[in-house]
């Protein structure tokens, strides 16, 4: 949370962050993904949650639309609670123009 100090009152306002305002260019978006994958490579929600805000940095109806799905099932799937079908991550991906690559371990 972001923190805003007040010159007319000593009252701390805080104010809500949200990554995917700071998603602004699909290579920021690349490489935010690539972040949770490579350093919480186990965490499933996670991973799910990150395609979550770089859908929202894009625009949650239009991700849906491209990916073939309801913008209510896009947003559940890909909620802290979600847990959505490979099929429906790899529709998310193409439809971020975002893609999985595999190495070597």
């Amino acid at each position: 949370m972001a923190t805003r100090r007040s010159a007319k009152s000593s009252k701390t306002k805080t104010l809500a962050y949200d990554v995917a305002e700071q998603l602004r260019t699909p290579e920021e978006m690349a490489a935010y993904l690539d972040a949770w994958l490579t350093e919480a490579p186990d965490d499933a929600a996670g991973i799910a949650r990150a395609l979550g805000d770089i859908a929202r940095a894009r625009g949650m109806s239009q991700v849906a639309r491209d990916a073939g799905l309801s913008r209510e099932s896009l947003y559940k799937a890909l909620s802290e609670s979600g847990n959505p079908s490979f099929a429906t991550i790899l529709k998310v991906a193409r439809a971020l123009g975002v893609r999985f690559q595999a190495q070597a371990a």
